[in-house]
């Protein structure tokens, strides 16, 4: 409730967006030893936060079971997580659960899909799919109910190029971003929001505590209230203030979305080298204690064959294959010494 008064404050300072306010009554964690929720009897605090200071609610579902209690306690928004995301069977079982409680889904405002724990863009949209068909005519307005399509990464990586995928197979459907969950630390949230601006996402799933260090989950990626205004890239207005986009618009948006892939397949790449270099390090202290010289000319050899058939199963020149071969091995070998 605390959590919920300052976020309730705050709506009239940071514009006229549309606040949801969703919190975990089930948490299915890896480890049965963290904590798992507090389960039904927390839909009534949420009621308590939707009755008190007006705001939509939501929460995560996993089962049949917790779909009923939700649309019971007369929760606006659901939304599937990403370990229910990468298992289609329990996607199906949500969706029927949905559909078999028509009684009570005029209450139901929309439901949220997140992207798989895995890097898969077609489960995601075969995800989509599904929830499409389960409120296929199950009008609250004159646009039905929205799916959104929630992206939080894999692994606390942004996985720029799943999401892209996703995005361009199905424009029409709206996608937030999980800066939380993706960046797995308060501190980078506030970086990953400038993207929503730069790829024409349509808003955020942020992770806010009045007290995170007193959390019982995830204490790391969420942050207090009062950063909101700071860090959320819209005007009083409710239309976007920071957006830097040159006259092509869409297309524009497409590059920042192109550009945003190599980003992260650069930072892979780097990490790999070093990942590589440490090796050649443990290379280096075995060879030392085993009186073996750092340059062994017969492995040089078996290994500028290879990469003539990887230049041509990856459809790269030779002579760029050599070069960054050349410069990976000085290394190795400085490595060594």
């Amino acid at each position: 409730m605390e959590t919920a008064k300052a976020i309730s404050d705050l709506r009239l300072e940071i514009g006229d967006w549309r606040f949801i306010f969703r919190a975990g009554v089930w948490k299915p964690r890896t480890s049965p030893h963290t904590f798992q929720g507090v389960g039904a009897p927390a839909l009534e605090w949420l009621k308590e936060v939707k009755d008190t200071f007006g705001m939509e609610i939501a929460t995560e579902v996993a089962s049949p079971e917790h779909v009923e209690a939700a649309l019971r306690a007369g929760v606006d928004y659901l939304w599937i997580g990403a370990r229910s995301s990468a298992n289609p069977i329990v996607v199906q079982s949500i969706c029927s659960a949905i559909e078999d409680w028509r009684w009570k889904i005029g209450d139901l405002k929309g439901v949220m899909i997140k992207n798989p724990v895995n890097q898969d863009a077609d489960l995601w949209l075969g995800n989509i799919e599904r929830i499409e068909r389960a409120v296929k005519g199950l009008q609250v307005t004159g646009d039905g109910i929205p799916v959104m399509a929630v992206h939080r990464g894999c692994g606390h990586k942004p996985c720029w190029g799943m999401a892209h995928k996703v995005r361009l197979a199905r424009p029409d459907i709206p996608m937030l971003l999980d800066p939380s969950h993706m960046s797995g630390d308060a501190a980078k949230v506030p970086e990953l929001m400038g993207k929503i601006a730069e790829l024409g996402l349509d808003g955020a799933m942020i992770e806010v505590h009045a007290n995170p260090e007193q959390a019982l989950s995830d204490k790391a990626q969420q942050i207090k209230p009062e950063c909101l205004p700071e860090i959320i890239p819209f005007g009083g207005d409710g239309h976007d203030s920071e957006r830097v986009l040159s006259p092509q618009g869409k297309e524009s948006t497409e590059l920042n979305w192109l550009r945003a892939e190599i980003d992260e397949l650069d930072e892979q790449l780097w990490d790999t080298i070093a990942a590589r270099m440490d090796v050649s390090k443990r290379i280096g202290e075995w060879k030392k204690a085993h009186g073996v010289a750092p340059l062994q000319p017969e492995r040089v050899k078996v290994i500028g064959e290879r990469l003539k058939v990887t230049g041509e199963r990856l459809h790269l020149s030779e002579d760029f294959i050599q070069k960054m071969w050349d410069i990976i091995h000085e290394e190795s070998l400085k490595q060594q010494k």
